[in-house]
């Protein structure tokens, strides 16, 4: 399957292969699902939420009158959770609710989310990501040049500085490296702009986990 290098000016340099054990059209739309869900709920994974019980609020453990003859209802001590300042009775408290799915599937989940940009036609190669200036103007010359006007991802093997300082004040452009891209990062951003050093990264952390 061929597919068209573009440089960092937009334009055709040639037609490279693509992987047919990678991009074979297919997409897990099910997989897809449960590694976002796992990835979202780990992003809020430690629940810091806490309400005191009975036994922590401040109070006297004695019981504040006797049991009978004073015609007042029965109370065993004030910290009791109908009183007013009492214990919650079933309240939050701090839990960690990270979620796991085995590498396999991680990767399958990566190779969906790479067919389904390449079916809708939302996939760019380029030949490199080399970046010489750390101003913002000299990246949105790229992106004009390739005519990306939504929310776009960048992947290269690795970032030079310059690189990484020339879209810090840009908001619908992020970088991430091939070693750590997940599906979730991919489906998140509209445009996923690849360089041949992270294509041929990505390739081999899938065809490894086949």
């Amino acid at each position: 399957m061929e597919y068209p290098l573009l440089s960092k000016e937009g334009k055709n340099l040639r037609k490279i292969r693509l992987n047919p054990q990678v991009f074979d059209g297919k997409v897990n739309l099910a997989l897809l699902a449960q590694a976002v869900y796992c990835y979202l709920n780990n992003l809020h994974s430690v629940r810091k939420a806490s309400a005191k019980t009975r036994a922590e609020v401040k109070g006297s453990r004695a019981k504040p009158w006797r049991q009978k003859g004073t015609g007042r209802a029965r109370v065993g001590d004030i910290r009791n959770p109908l009183w007013r300042k009492g214990g919650v009775v079933f309240g939050p408290k701090p839990r960690y609710v990270y979620k796991n799915i085995p590498k396999k599937m991680k990767v399958q989940a990566l190779k969906s989310a790479l067919n389904a940009k390449f079916k809708d036609n939302e996939l760019f190669i380029l030949e490199d990501l080399k970046v010489n200036s750390k101003k913002t103007k000299d990246f949105l010359k790229i992106i004009k040049a390739l005519n990306l006007n939504k929310r776009s991802l960048f992947v290269d093997e690795n970032f030079s500085p310059e690189a990484l300082l020339s879209v810090k004040n840009l908001k619908n452009i992020e970088l991430a490296r091939a070693q750590d891209l997940n599906a979730y990062q991919v489906l998140n951003y509209k445009n996923l702009i690849l360089t041949l050093n992270s294509l041929k990264v990505l390739e081999e952390r899938i065809i490894k986990r086949n």
